[in-house]
């Protein structure tokens, strides 16, 4: 009732009816009220998505609590490096430092590590310069050594291969001598150039239409197809065995950790723009074994294929908040799923990357972020214990905080509206407190996830190169080689030359009915050559 009434007309009312005015009117306020609110949260929360959009498109990405720092904008880094700048020159030894000298098992090959090539020039004076300043007296002294660092573009050279050919005197027995394994039948491709093609595509994420551009710069003439084609077969026929012994010994790890991220095929049987997926497998972060980390690619994310991938696999996984591998534990008893901090804290740092440091620390999302961050330090700081060591201070000294937490979580939770972005990050908590709690029981269990999605990071650094990939074919032969290439990384190894070893020596094998000579090839095998290691650590 929209109605005004002058103090004459309400006279003309019983106190019942002016009653039953007053309700009806307070009636429509509350009303207008209560929308007015809702009109006002649903503006907030607006607002509150506007500012994390903008954020994750132009701000930081970084998700350290850190507000202090100051921001640089660089369109150019020569120009910005020199612009009115003190820049100091290394030192040679800065720019090649010397090799890491790896402790050998007793009885081991005692060979020092191979440095870079050195070419060693010399600076002279004649006899008749010598003479002119000493007469015919002089001794030479301890030379004056200094270092220059050279660079030499990529170079191509030939093999011309020429086998000799025998006959008998009756010219009816022919003989030819003995010729290296082809590793590709009729093929000019050789191990070099298979490693440096893969190396180009796989490391540093170039397409192949760009090295094939390089090449012609070159005056090197080869299509991208036939790399595709070089690549395909040498992966499916050779580095295939590699990967599926890498996958056995998976197996051998009590504690692993798993991704995945969309990927494009755009000849895949289904309509365009259908996504595929790069799942990603690793052994855990702090497991006591060499890391391994293994590539699947599958064209949808169904819980088929962890299911299929971790066949009979006996342990923890640690994950992100992916509901297939929740049900992957309720299927298989022998598995058990960690949860990720990580993205647990995820939505409080997005919240809080969007204000400035004073107005931050109002919020309930800061808050969350410095329990979180409390958390991560305690348990950092066990990080040089052994495992079963860590496990009794996790229990110890994490587990009350941990607690605390999920108890302000739970005290906290209807002070904000659910579909804010701090009460979905209250909400995320509470639905993986079991998984986020996993890591208090074992002391070789990683509180995130970070880690797989680093070991991810090349693949999805390349992919916003290529955007997507041709084939079925191509993406599980980029599964295979993407493998082996964060494997030979997280183990130290420089990828081109392990990519060139491999192709060396798997194809004299291939008739091999032991295959134990795999071992002997595994990134983390005592038997590689030096060239292929590294002279620092990571």
């Amino acid at each position: 009732m929209d109605k005004t009434f002058t103090e004459l007309e309400l006279t003309k009312y019983s106190k019942k009816d002016i009653v039953q005015l007053f309700l009806k009117q307070q009636a429509i306020l509350e009303k207008q009220s209560t929308q007015l609110e809702e009109m006002n949260k649903n503006i907030t929360l607006l607002i509150e998505a506007n500012k994390i959009g903008k954020q994750k498109r132009f701000g930081r990405s970084s998700e350290k609590m850190v507000y202090d720092e100051q921001m640089e904008l660089c369109f150019n880094e020569a120009e910005v490096t020199a612009a009115g700048k003190l820049i100091e020159e290394p030192e040679f030894d800065e720019v090649c430092p010397k090799p890491y000298k790896r402790k050998k098992a007793k009885g081991k090959r005692n060979e020092d590590l191979k440095d870079l090539p050195v070419s060693i020039i010399e600076h002279t004076l004649n006899d008749d310069e010598l003479r002119s300043i000493f007469g015919d007296t002089w001794k030479r002294l301890p030379d004056e050594v200094y270092k220059r660092l050279q660079f030499h573009p990529a170079t191509f050279e030939v093999e011309e291969h020429h086998v000799a050919v025998y006959a008998g005197k009756d010219n009816q027995t022919i003989v030819k001598a003995n010729r290296p394994v082809d590793l590709l039948r009729n093929s000019i491709v050789t191990p070099t150039l298979a490693a440096g093609i893969l190396n180009g595509k796989y490391i540093n994420a170039l397409p192949l239409y760009r090295l094939e551009q390089e090449f012609a710069r070159n005056d090197i003439h080869i299509s991208r197809q036939v790399m595709a084609n070089w690549t395909i077969q040498c992966a499916e026929r050779y580095l295939s065995l590699l990967y599926d012994r890498m996958h056995q010994e998976l197996y051998q790890c009590s504690v692993s950790q798993a991704d995945e991220t969309p990927v494009l095929v755009s000849k895949d049987g289904r309509s365009a723009g259908s996504k595929s997926y790069m799942w990603v497998y690793r052994t855990g972060k702090m497991y006591e074994a060499p890391p391994i980390i293994l590539y699947d690619y599958q064209k949808t994310r169904k819980a088929d294929h962890p299911r299929e991938f971790l066949k009979g696999y006996k342990g923890i996984i640690v994950t992100d908040g992916y509901e297939v591998y929740h049900k992957l534990e309720k299927e298989e008893p022998d598995i058990k799923i960690a949860g990720c901090w990580s993205h647990a804290r995820r939505r409080f740092a997005d919240v809080v990357k969007t204000m400035d440091k004073e107005t931050a620390k109002d919020t309930l999302a800061y808050a969350a972020l410095k329990q979180i961050a409390l958390i991560y330090k305690t348990d950092n700081d066990l990080l040089g214990l052994s495992p079963q060591e860590r496990v009794v201070r996790r229990k110890l000294l994490v587990r009350p905080e941990v607690e605390a937490f999920f108890a302000w979580v739970k005290e906290h939770r209807s002070d904000v509206p659910s579909q804010s972005e701090t009460g979905k990050g209250f909400t995320y908590c509470l639905n993986q407190e079991k998984y986020l709690r996993t890591f208090l029981e074992n002391g070789y269990v990683p509180l995130d996830n970070n880690v797989t999605e680093g070991a991810i990071r090349g693949f999805c650094i390349g992919k916003n190169n290529w955007h997507l990939i041709d084939t079925v074919q191509g993406a599980q032969a980029s599964a295979i080689i993407y493998s082996i290439a964060e494997t030979a990384k997280a183990n130290n190894l420089k990828p081109y030359h392990y990519f060139k070893y491999l192709l060396q020596q798997l194809p004299q094998h291939m008739d091999d009915k032991d295959t134990s000579f795999i071992d002997k090839l595994l990134p983390w095998s005592e038997d590689l050559p030096e060239e292929c290691r590294k002279a620092t650590q990571n």
